[in-house]
């Protein structure tokens, strides 16, 4: 146990010589060290204070206009045989990634104090759960660390009684752009991140630990980390059930992890309970079934997108004891963000606020908060066992073709649908409108390996004896021939997950299809809702034809990843293929008579 916190020390010393600090802190988590970092940061200008009656501990930070969201060409995944990194990833051989990065952190802390932060992903007696260690010289990393994780004294004695631990090196450096990469060595359970500030470039516990390093120490050891929320959904009979989803971004993640009944649930006794909001570890337990729970203790949202109407709970959970960065301010020193009331006098980057400069707040500005002060949270985020969860939901943003919902006929099937899903592009977004992104598992950024490898990760769980979540597809996004949504989405969704629960406990319905069982006319709860018969035809709809031709692009994505796809995941791709031509073989015929 003792060499475990000398190799920890070791290592400090050995960073402490090549980044020259002026001091070395060793956090402990408490709340005088946070009051002391909030202190320091207000008296040099990194934090401003918000309006203390609406926005009790609150808190803004500007990061450098050049800093404001992840760097994906700057994001390496360091293996020694870069077929091991896959095309999803971009690589450097891990002795010139470490060269090329050593040499900008020589002397790099000079004036500045490195932080020694232990943390812990996840409750921090849950067998499910890492630990790991971030050197850092930013008090605003630390402070947003404190929030994220479970930092300090607790996290260190799990790492002395464990003897493990991620090692993650970040300094903000020059903040310059030219000398910006956050490197990755699975191999080595390491990061090493220079140059930024920004949440997912520096918080290292959260995107590089929790998702690169974490899928990469999870396929070695017989476990899920991924990129998906973990909401709660409790019928009117007490039961809970547990449903993960995830989805690419801008498709209502935090909006589903946060949901709000319609009234008709709320009445009827429905509730539901917030886990997690971005990152889900699932690990199977002794019953066979799937437990989940979510490593980090707060979210690190978009502020832009969330409001009263659209997440309540989310600004009921902001309202005190929060680090905002990149948003705008009001005249009385309150946040602002695009779609709150008020007005803005001040945009994100302290300047008079002038609309010809873009945006008051960034549109990728964040807030950090404790995920306890959400009023949706339940106390099953701490369970060291985790949550069983029922459901797996992936979802896309797809305007036409994919139904509503719709179950895959078993695992293999369902890893081919997490495979498959994407999203069309958008005009928030540059370059063509509508073309299909595919982001299998909504973890393109963020899978630490080898997608064929990944796929076959998956695949893996599919054994005698196991009793696995069902999985499911979702779209809140079909339109009509009008341009407009067809699905009423945010609370309505409540009416897709009861379908989905229902169908994991065999008291619910189905049709099936080529693609998937799909809920029939009297399968959904629609009441209240005013959907006509070609809304309902619209977002149930199955085109064969058109379906055939997603299957076939859908194969042409995996030959992208060549001799490491799995080929049960081919054989399903195919299977899907043959069924669809033969439901379109009648249209054919008759097309041709």
């Amino acid at each position: 146990m003792a060499s475990q916190l000398e190799s920890l020390n070791r290592w400090v010393d050995e960073v402490a010589r090549l980044t020259e600090p002026d001091a070395i802190h060793w956090c402990d988590g408490s709340d005088e060290e946070y009051r002391a970092l909030i202190e320091q940061m207000q008296r040099d200008g990194t934090l401003i204070p918000l309006n203390p009656k609406t926005h009790p501990n609150c808190w803004l930070h500007r990061s450098h206009p050049s800093d404001v969201a992840r760097v994906e060409h700057l994001t390496l995944v360091c293996t020694s045989d870069p077929a091991d990194a896959g095309p999803n990833n971009h690589w450097m051989a891990p002795a010139d990634a470490h060269a090329k990065i050593d040499a900008l952190f020589a002397g790099c802390m000079k004036g500045r104090t490195l932080y020694v932060v232990p943390y812990c992903m996840g409750p921090i007696d849950s067998p499910i759960s890492r630990c790991g260690v971030e050197i850092t010289d930013s008090p605003y990393v630390v402070a947003n660390m404190r929030i994220m994780t479970r930092m300090g004294a607790p996290a260190l004695a799990r790492i002395e009684r464990e003897g493990t631990f991620v090692k993650g090196l970040h300094s903000i450096g020059e903040l310059d752009p030219d000398k910006r990469f956050i490197m990755h060595f699975p191999e080595e359970l390491s990061i090493k991140s220079i140059g930024s500030g920004y949440g997912g470039n520096a918080l290292l516990g959260k995107k590089c630990h929790a998702l690169r390093i974490g899928s990469y120490q999870a396929r070695s050891e017989g476990w899920l980390a991924e990129h998906m929320l973990i909401v709660g959904i409790q019928n009117p009979q007490g039961e809970t059930h547990y449903v993960a989803a995830a989805f690419p971004s801008a498709c209502g993640k935090t909006n589903l992890a946060m949901l709000i009944p319609p009234e008709g649930y709320r009445e009827a006794g429905w509730k539901v309970w917030t886990i997690g909001d971005d990152i889900c570890w699932m690990t199977p337990g002794e019953d066979g079934r799937l437990w989940a729970i979510n490593p980090e203790a707060g979210f690190f949202g978009v502020a832009p997108g969330t409001s009263a109407s659209t997440n309540p709970n989310a600004m009921a959970t902001i309202a005190r004891d929060t680090i905002f960065t990149n948003v705008a301010l009001t005249a009385d020193d309150q946040p602002w963000w695009e779609g709150l009331p008020g007005t803005p006098v001040t945009d994100w980057q302290g300047r008079p606020y002038d609309p010809a400069n873009g945006p008051a707040a960034h549109p990728n500005a964040r807030f950090t908060v404790s995920a306890r002060q959400c009023p949706t949270w339940s106390e099953q985020a701490e369970a060291a066992q985790g949550v069983p969860i029922s459901a797996i939901v992936f979802g896309g943003r797809r305007p036409s073709l994919v139904p509503l919902v719709f179950e895959a006929r078993d695992w293999a099937h369902g890893v081919l649908v997490g495979a498959a899903m994407g999203s069309e592009t958008t005009a928030a977004a540059t370059g063509a409108v509508g073309v299909l992104r595919r982001d299998s598992m909504a973890m393109k950024p963020f899978c630490g390996y080898n997608y064929g490898d990944y796929f076959a990760h998956w695949l893996s769980f599919d054994q005698p004896g196991a009793r696995l979540p069902k999985i499911f597809h979702v779209n809140w996004f079909r339109k009509g021939e009008d341009g407009k949504f067809v699905w009423p989405g945010f609370g309505d969704n409540l009416r897709v997950l009861e379908w989905i629960i229902g169908r994991c406990s065999g008291a619910a319905g189905a049709t099936e299809t080529p693609i998937g069982f799909l809920p029939g006319t009297d399968d959904l709860n629609l009441a209240g809702l005013e959907l006509d018969a070609r809304a309902l035809a619209t977002l149930f709809e199955v085109d064969a034809a058109a379906w055939a031709a997603e299957v076939a692009d859908i194969g042409r994505y995996l030959d992208s990843f060549g001799d490491r796809l799995p080929e049960r995941l081919r054989d399903e791709q195919q299977r899907v293929a043959a069924a669809l031509a033969q439901a379109d073989a009648p249209a054919r015929e008759a097309a041709a008579g």
